[in-house]
């Protein structure tokens, strides 16, 4: 059964779309910690991120660096943290989360609920800075 980001990838789902390649797709997180929480994922269904071909998993961190830099330039931040964990989607993907503050990353961390016009907004000030 394809898994929820599958469904974002053939379209299915919309979702707040900050950058794309042929094999890679970065959307922003529904459910944020901070402002700018993107999740970057693999267009190739994989479960777990170390079944990646070594290729593979090269090209997929190489354009999460991409999308991070991206992130950087739009979002204050002093850092953008990188985090691989979850069990909850059955598809490899990547946090990339703009922070300050060591405990911005702490997942535990109630999330935001930002509106659509904010998420929409954000999404389209880190896809102006992604350069592929």
């Amino acid at each position: 059964m394809a898994s929820i980001f599958s469904k974002i990838i053939a379209g299915e789902i919309p979702c707040y779309k900050v950058a794309e390649s042929p094999d890679f797709l970065a959307f922003l997180d529904i459910r944020p910690l901070t402002k700018g929480h993107t999740l970057v994922i693999p267009k190739r269904e994989e479960d777990y991120i170390f079944d990646l071909a070594d290729t593979e998993f090269t090209n997929f961190h190489l354009f999460s660096k991409q999308v991070a830099n991206a992130i950087q330039q739009a979002i204050p931040c002093l850092r953008v943290g990188v985090c691989v964990m979850g069990l909850e989607v059955p598809h490899a993907h990547i946090h990339l989360i703009p922070f300050s503050q060591m405990e911005e990353m702490n997942f535990a961390n109630p999330k935001l609920d930002l509106p659509s016009e904010e998420m929409k907004a954000i999404a389209d000030a880190i896809a102006s800075q992604f350069k592929n």
